[in-house]
């Protein structure tokens, strides 16, 4: 194939987010294939652009009866621009089973990078985000939902889940419940919009908070476990830290990695360091 498939990342609210890039694609692209025609043109219209393409739905229920019809543009040597209502494609949105066609197919898939909900709401929580994972949706029935969460009560990176306003005190209940009351977590809504709110504190008192009612877009970040602190002898310390050393680590560095790798306190780690030493 010498058509090329590209993802685009729309905004998430601000049409200013968008780059120059998205704008040339946007206005050249042979197809732009969107989850809502509506959105594009009031977009274009925001953005200043012509477009020249054709454009066609692609959303969750015409997914797949729309792939032979791109296939076949992108075989023609086409350029199909692909745009979800916000953010990247194929992340919680229509795309995935496209670009897996179209890497099958020969066709080219690149990207115009753009705004994530993930990542931005990852960003402004204040927790870490130095190791994450993304959970997507919830389900919808209270069992699943709660046997899910119960299965990432030991999942040490930050979870970012997206979740319906209608559905996020329960949902944060239901997080509480699994995840314990005082796990810190934030409630990101309507990023980037006129009516952005970020609400930060411990599971329980956000779940009150959201049984008042919420409305918008919901991003919902919630904190790792913590490391279960383990029971080791100062010299079985010291020689975890000799370990570090020999691969190049710095005292400093070597004290740090035990400290996470063990999830004991710093000055434990350093005293057995300083009573092997003496010893």
């Amino acid at each position: 194939m010498t058509g090329r498939l590209v993802l685009g990342g729309a905004p998430l609210g601000q049409p200013g987010d968008v780059g120059p890039r998205l704008r040339r694609v946007m206005a050249e692209a042979d197809v732009l294939a969107v989850e809502d025609t509506r959105r594009l043109h009031r977009l274009a219209t925001d953005l200043e652009v012509t477009l020249t393409g054709r454009v066609v739905t692609f959303h969750e229920s015409v997914e797949r009866s729309r792939l032979p019809g791109l296939l076949t543009a992108l075989d023609q040597g086409q350029t199909v621009l692909l745009l979800t209502d916000a953010g990247m494609p194929s992340v919680s949105d229509p795309g995935y089973t496209l670009v897996r066609a179209a890497i099958e197919a020969g066709a080219e898939v690149t990207s115009v990078p753009g705004p994530s909900a993930v990542t931005t709401a990852l960003a402004v929580s204040g927790l870490p985000v130095d190791r994450f994972c993304f959970e997507g949706f919830l389900s919808r029935k209270a069992g699943e939902r709660r046997s899910r969460l119960a299965g990432l009560a030991g999942e040490r990176r930050t979870m970012v889940f997206f979740e319906s306003p209608h559905r996020l005190a329960d949902a944060l209940g239901d997080c509480a419940a699994a995840f314990g009351s005082s796990r810190e977590a934030a409630v990101c809504r309507e990023l980037t919009k006129t009516h952005e709110e970020v609400r930060r504190g411990p599971l329980a008192e956000l779940a009150a908070w959201a049984a008042e009612g919420v409305r918008g877009e919901i991003t919902l970040v919630v904190a790792g476990a913590s490391p279960e602190p383990v029971s080791l002898e100062p010299a079985e310390l010291a020689a975890l830290v000799a370990g570090e050393e020999a691969a190049g680590a710095t005292r400093k560095d070597a004290i740090r990695a035990v400290v996470t790798r063990t999830g004991l306190p710093r000055r434990t780690v350093y005293d057995a360091v300083v009573a092997t030493k003496d010893a």
